[in-house]
């Protein structure tokens, strides 16, 4: 086999291998789009409304936001910032360490890498699968991530789900078989989707903002190599052509 079929071979298999992957997480599609610019900036408003008051995303600067997404300072300081930081500082909860272990029984996560660690396919999972659950000590569990000790923060938008519970069997726990909407939201069914796919793209950027920049620079790249591609057929046609 030669070199190159070698590396196409490889590189085919690690494809598969992904999606062999993907599918076996379970979890639907996502849909996000860091390209979208008013995606993201629906995103991060849904997200400083909603989580920042736990959540810290200590990699991303306020500054950092208003470059990407097309925001002004005044903007970002004005709508976005509800900690009193400055614009160069990085993102930071407001809630005290102390006190968020208090309420919660552990410090809620900085999610400046949840994307990137879990998916955004299990991301997107997790806020669409709250359920009431009284047995738990904040009243909310998840069917994605079960006994997760943290309240629902979008159920104003999405409403109240109850689970319907599969039969235990002998010496298991019984296990959430589907998710019932008991008590509508402020949005439709189709709104929360749209709003769970603007907050995931917010948190795929916040992941990496790097993304935007490479992404645009790729094309650039792209053009590059078929130009040099071009160039160098015609320099190998010169050279070559008193070759018999």
């Amino acid at each position: 086999m030669s070199k190159l079929n070698t590396v196409v071979f490889a590189l085919l298999l690690l494809a598969g291998m992904g999606a062999v992957h993907a599918e076996e997480g379970g979890y639907p599609n996502a849909d996000t789009n860091v390209a979208d610019q008013a995606s993201l900036q629906r995103g991060a408003r849904l997200y400083f409304n909603y989580c920042v008051g736990c959540h810290s995303l200590q990699y991303l600067r306020y500054s950092r936001i208003a470059e990407d997404l097309g925001l002004s300072e005044q903007q970002v300081m004005d709508s976005l910032d509800f900690t009193g930081a400055k614009f160069g500082e990085p993102v930071i909860s407001s809630m005290p360490a102390a006190d968020a272990e208090k309420f919660f029984g552990k410090t809620p996560p900085d999610l400046s890498l949840e994307v990137r660690a879990k998916g955004a396919d299990w991301v997107s999972a997790y806020l669409h699968s709250f359920y009431l659950d009284p047995a738990r000590p904040v009243g909310w569990n998840n069917s994605v991530f079960p006994n997760a000790s943290m309240p629902f923060p979008l159920w104003e938008l999405q409403g109240v789900q109850t689970a319907v519970m599969s039969p235990a069997k002998p010496g298991e726990d019984a296990t959430v078989e589907k998710l019932v909407l008991k008590q509508p939201g402020s949005m439709t069914p189709q709104q929360y989707d749209q709003a769970v796919r603007d907050l995931t793209s917010f948190l795929e950027y916040a992941s990496e903002p790097a993304a935007l920049k490479r992404t645009a620079i790729g094309a650039w790249v792209l053009i590059y190599l078929a130009l040099f591609t071009f160039v160098a057929l015609i320099l190998k046609k010169e050279y070559w052509k008193d070759v018999h």
